[in-house]
């Protein structure tokens, strides 16, 4: 493949991830939200036992920071609780209470329906194809943007 004809697919590709994450952003938005709110939301909802706002902020890649600022929202609201981490007692735990898994259950079980209707209109091969063609390009770039001598 030529640089030309990868740049055109790198092209094609970020259009796509592009057009995915505005329509996140639009579907939060709908609810007041921002996507990192609404995946925070996304995460915690997932999380049987709850989560630690650390396992949040590495996952979104966001600093910590961003992530207490939106938990401290969303507790003021009275969706989430927090309870200290036996293991590090400057890491809380985080889960929805019952008024927020009322107000999450508005907003993530239909987005992450149309999520799983979205793969599921797809075949299993294709499926697999699309996680495992993403991982090759993710791990790739991960290493080459590593590898980039900074100033």
């Amino acid at each position: 493949m030529t640089r030309e004809e990868a740049r055109d697919f790198i092209g094609q590709y970020t259009l796509l991830m592009d057009t995915l994450t505005v329509t996140y952003e639009r579907y939060a938005r709908r609810f007041g939200l921002t996507a990192k709110e609404l995946f925070v939301l996304y995460i915690i909802w997932f999380s049987q036992d709850g989560c630690l706002q650390s396992d949040i902020s590495e996952r979104l890649s966001a600093v910590k920071q961003t992530i207490s600022a939106i938990v401290k929202k969303f507790w003021k609201l009275g969706y989430l609780s927090l309870t200290e981490s036996e293991t590090d007692r400057r890491n809380k735990i985080v889960r929805l209470t019952e008024a927020g898994q009322e107000y999450a259950g508005r907003i993530i079980p239909p987005i992450a329906g149309a999520e799983v209707d979205a793969v599921e209109g797809a075949d299993r091969r294709d499926a697999a194809d699309l996680i495992r063609l993403t991982t090759r390009f993710v791990n790739q770039m991960q290493k080459n943007i590593n590898e980039i001598k900074g100033e």
